[in-house]
């Protein structure tokens, strides 16, 4: 089963000491990541294969949070990622590096729009 080429939603719920979350729209296109929210934009790469996935990403802030300290706020963050994939839905987990912590991640994606 091939990854469908198009935009996603993106739900990121953040685990132990990173608690929070994230809504957003991501681009998967023939192996690369594209995508962001209000406040962050992700790029990045992934392989498939069988129904699994793994990849990882690059969060960079590009809109500070007036009076809310973000987690990834000022930082470019690194992220690796594995889950599963199947019709037009994925969902991962992985870790953020965030300095000198380790953030643990879930994610969903929804297939949207086909590009």
């Amino acid at each position: 089963m091939l990854i469908k080429n198009g935009l996603y939603s993106v739900s990121i719920e953040m685990k132990d000491a990173g608690r929070g979350h994230a809504t957003g729209v991501i681009i998967l296109l023939n192996g690369q990541i594209l995508g962001g929210d209000s406040h962050f934009y992700y790029t990045g790469s992934y392989v498939f294969r069988n129904g699994k996935w793994r990849g990882e990403l690059i969060t960079r802030e590009h809109t500070k949070a007036v009076g809310v300290n973000m987690l990834f706020g000022g930082r470019e963050v690194c992220c690796g990622f594995s889950g599963i994939y199947s019709n037009g839905a994925a969902e991962v987990s992985g870790t953020a590096l965030v300095g000198k912590m380790s953030i643990l991640f879930d994610a969903v994606l929804q297939f949207q729009a086909a590009l």
